[in-house]
Parts: C-alpha cells; structure tokens; sequence
C-alpha cells in the first residue's frame, strides 16, 4: 500500500515527506494505522549524526495507533484494539528476555533498524527502507511485531497514549523500576525535557521529599514545578553540583538522574549525588562521548552508577500500569503535550524542539 511518511535520506537533511511502499504484515505482525508520533530528542539524534542508524529511514518511535489488519499467527492483538508501540519488541525467546529484561532483547538489538527478521516493509526509489526502533511511526500507517503493540482496555486520547510509548514509561520507570528511590529521600535530576519531567513524576509518585531539576533554561525550569520539582537549579549561570548539595545540607542528593545526554552532564550527576547515592543515567549521549568519574570516590562513599534503557520496563506489562496512573490522575500528561502538528509540519516541529520549546510536542493523523 501507499502510504504518507518522513524518510531520512541523508544525516543532516531535513526530513522528506513523501510517500512510500508499505508491504502487508508477515506472520507475527500487525498493520497499525498511527494516531499520534511524540517528537522525541532521540529521532534528531539520529537525523544530527550524534548516533548511527541504517538510511535511508523512517524515524519515529514513540506513537500511538489502531490495529487495522493482523497477520498469520497474531494472538497479543485484534483489529480494532487502540495500541501503545512499543520500540523494543522483545522476541520473549532470547536470554535477556527469559532472564526479565525484556526491555534488552537481544535479537532486537541484533536486528537494529529491521523488522524481528531482519528484512524491512517500507520501500521507496527502489531502496529497502528501514524502521526505527521497529516503529517507524512518522508514516500514516506501520507494520510493527505483534510483541511491539500494547492494546488498551480503555481508550485514552492518541497523543497522551503516544508519550507512554516513550518518554513517560522511559521517564517514570527510571524513577520506580531502575533508581528504586525510597519516600523520604532526596533527588537531582538533570535535564529538564519530555523524559526529565516523567522522571520527576515519578519521583513524585515514589514520595521523595525533595526533588530538583536542573536545567539551562529558566522556562523550563518554571515549567518543572508542575509536574512535582520542589526547587529548581539553573546550571547556565551557577555551579549545579554547589547548588544541589547546597539544597541537601551539604550532602548531596540521594538519587540522581542524568537525562540530558552528555559526559558533561553524567559527570555531574554522579558528582552531586550523596554518600551511598544513586546515580541513573537515562540521557543517551553522542557516540564515543565518555564521562570522568573519580574511582577513588566511588568507592569510598560507596556510590552506585548505573544506566537505565527504557526505564527499565517491561512494555506488555508496564506500559498498561502507566495508564492506569494517568487516568487516576497521578500522572500529568494533559500538561506535558504542549503542540501538535501534521506530519507535514514534522520539520517546523524539530526546530521548536531545537529552540528549547517547552513540554513536549505530539504529531496528530486524521
């Protein structure tokens, strides 16, 4: 079929709405008819060259859609069900999978920016297209693995049930699947965009008692206070580690979270975290980038440093646990999408990005 979508030719280029071939779902596919795409950080990654990926493209990971046609062997979804997608469609067969990591699958990882098989369903000027993250939901419609599909027992809106396919399962489970962060305790988090935010919900959720967001923006930083900061450090014109162990009486912060994506920025969060801390590195820096960590300190205040992919979430079970939390109220999604626009308009919408806009910024279809 024909259908509507951004391709990324080439690294540095504007995205190219065009369209372009889509092939019918194979065994263990479904055919979503896409709803909303988040305009996540992690697509201009790729379109800047700061992270590798097969081109030509169709980029976009974090949507949200309706199943409109199931191939052979489909049983996790039915025509008609609202979905979530999922950018890491676990196989449940590999040793990650088996071993609960699903969110680490080791055949999605091995097949990159190809469909489970290893072939692509988009096709354009005579080339195989290939599918971010599986997804490839800057397009109209997507064939996706059935285990990259989250049906909803009850619809929510398509742009909120879009920021739970990214930023919010990835932002939240950091907070209460990766860090653990105790109530009572005290938490950094540095960088302040779509997945900075949910990790500051979900440090809320986990009842911790200060909680400090770090930014360059003063907008942003304003922005912050909704959605559960307690106190606000602006790092363009004063030291943030100074600033937050001010905060923490000298001590540092129990949990700290890097969400930015930079050496720069990871360094600092694992500077400003307090004896026996926890630090949780979410952004994903540029290739190659490599951040300085005193190994003297960290063994001698007993530091813990780790990475958290995916909030380390289980999509099939855990994605439904954040929908739940948002329509219970205890999750402020209606705040966090702040633009929409068609997908013609997907270029304008990475430029607000660029500017800094705050909140995060959804793609609507008809």
């Amino acid at each position: 079929m024909k259908v509507k979508a951004a391709v990324l030719w080439e690294v540095g280029q504007p995205l190219d709405i065009r369209e372009v071939d889509l092939d019918e779902p194979k065994a263990g596919e479904v055919l979503v008819k896409v709803g909303s795409a988040g305009i996540c950080r992690s697509d201009r990654h790729f379109m800047h060259g700061d992270a590798p990926i097969a081109i030509p493209v169709v980029l976009g990971h974090e949507g949200a859609g309706t199943v409109v046609q199931t191939g052979p062997g489909v049983t996790l979804a039915s025509e008609g069900d609202q979905v979530i997608l999922s950018f890491v469609p676990a196989c449940g067969r590999c040793r990650s999978c088996l071993e609960g990591y699903s969110n680490l699958c080791d055949l999605h990882g091995a097949t990159g920016a190809n469909m489970l098989d290893g072939t692509t369903r988009l096709h354009a000027e005579g080339k195989d297209v290939h599918h971010m993250g599986k997804v490839a939901c800057f397009a109209e419609y997507a064939v996706i693995p059935e285990t990259g599909v989250v049906p909803l027992s009850d619809s929510i809106p398509m742009d909120k049930a879009a920021m739970i396919g990214c930023s919010v399962t990835t932002g939240v489970g950091a907070a209460i699947y990766s860090a653990e962060i105790k109530p009572g305790s005290t938490v950094a988090v540095i960088g302040c965009g779509g997945v900075g935010l949910n990790v500051i919900m979900g440090a809320a959720l986990a009842n911790a008692s200060q909680i400090i967001a770090v930014d360059i923006r003063e907008a942003q930083l304003e922005f912050a206070m909704r959605f559960g900061a307690t106190h606000t450090v602006n790092a363009a014109d004063q030291d943030p580690v100074r600033q937050v162990k001010d905060l923490t009486g000298g001590r540092g912060a129990d949990y700290t979270f890097e969400v930015f994506g930079s050496g720069d920025t990871t360094k600092a969060a694992y500077d400003m975290a307090a004896k026996r801390g926890i630090v949780t590195v979410v952004g994903i820096a540029p290739w190659g980038q490599e951040a300085g960590i005193n190994a003297v300190d960290l063994v001698r205040n007993e530091k813990t440093l780790r990475g958290s992919y995916y909030g380390s979430a289980r999509s099939r079970t855990d994605m439904p646990v954040m929908v739940d939390l948002y329509q219970s109220g205890k999750l402020n999604l209606d705040d966090l999408v702040v633009r929409h626009y068609t997908l013609d308009q997907i270029n304008e919408a990475y430029d607000d990005l660029d500017r800094g806009e705050i909140g995060r910024g959804a793609i609507m279809f008809d």
